[in-house]
């Protein structure tokens, strides 16, 4: 993680602000701390910021309202900080947008990583978001998925329907050929956190998108090859059309 990272800390209490600053300033992180929520929209205006490390307890604007304001029009990271008997209002605060959440006290070692984490979940659906942005359809192998139309056709032109999910996992495939992607980034860069949140549920997308994919296994080589212990690989050459 390079030092272009911001993280924006917005916490009524001095000593856990200074605690951060110090320790992801040690780790190359630049940090701009806030006591209270007033000026949050001047630093975001002012300047890129990359997470957000937001209390649920503040004076004025309170952290889920907060919280509530950037999801309206923000993708923006945020890790909320809560009070040890605060499980509803973490329940609250997640189900508001926000992306994680710490208990106070917290280790600032695990504050980092769970940044990082976040970051690279973070980087992995943006490079997929703009590759589709650009991308009007990819072929492979003689099949076509229309990304503008969210539609797949085999090599003989047949349709081949496919939920959200399928879809979201076979583009993130077609996003990143001919590289491992770990069950995590898959996770993330098909975004199926929303429905299934654990590491099977890939296992269970990736199968029945390969049934649809290669309804008669030993005819050729897979598409979708399973890397023992690191995840899995789209072994077929991809053409992007713009």
């Amino acid at each position: 993680m390079s030092g272009d990272v911001h993280v924006l800390v917005v916490d009524d209490d001095e000593g856990v602000r200074q605690m951060i600053v110090d320790y992801l300033g040690d780790n190359d992180i630049r940090t701009t701390a806030l006591p209270d929520g007033r000026g949050v929209d001047r630093v975001m205006a002012e300047d890129v910021v990359d997470l957000l490390i937001l209390d649920l307890k503040l004076p004025g604007e309170d952290g889920m309202q907060i919280a509530r304001r950037l999801r309206d029009d923000s993708n923006l990271p945020i890790i909320m900080l809560t009070g040890r008997n605060d499980e509803a209002d973490r329940v609250m605060g997640l189900e508001l947008g926000a992306d994680d959440y710490l208990t106070k006290p917290f280790s600032p070692r695990e504050l980092l990583a769970r940044i990082r984490a976040l970051l690279r979940r973070s980087r992995a659906q943006e490079s997929v978001a703009d590759a589709l942005a650009r991308v009007r359809a990819y072929r492979f192998g003689g099949w076509v998925l229309n990304v503008r139309l969210r539609k797949l056709t085999t090599p003989t032109g047949a349709p081949v329907a496919l939920t959200n999910n399928e879809f979201n996992l076979l583009a993130a495939f077609l996003a990143a050929p001919q590289r491992i992607l770990s069950r995590e980034q898959l996770l993330d860069m098909s975004r199926m956190h929303n429905d299934e949140v654990y590491d099977r549920a890939v296992d269970v997308q990736v199968g029945r998108l390969r049934k649809k994919l290669e309804p008669q296994p030993g005819n050729g080589p897979p598409f979708i090859r399973t890397e023992r212990g690191a995840g899995y690989r789209f072994t077929a050459e991809v053409e992007a059309v713009r």
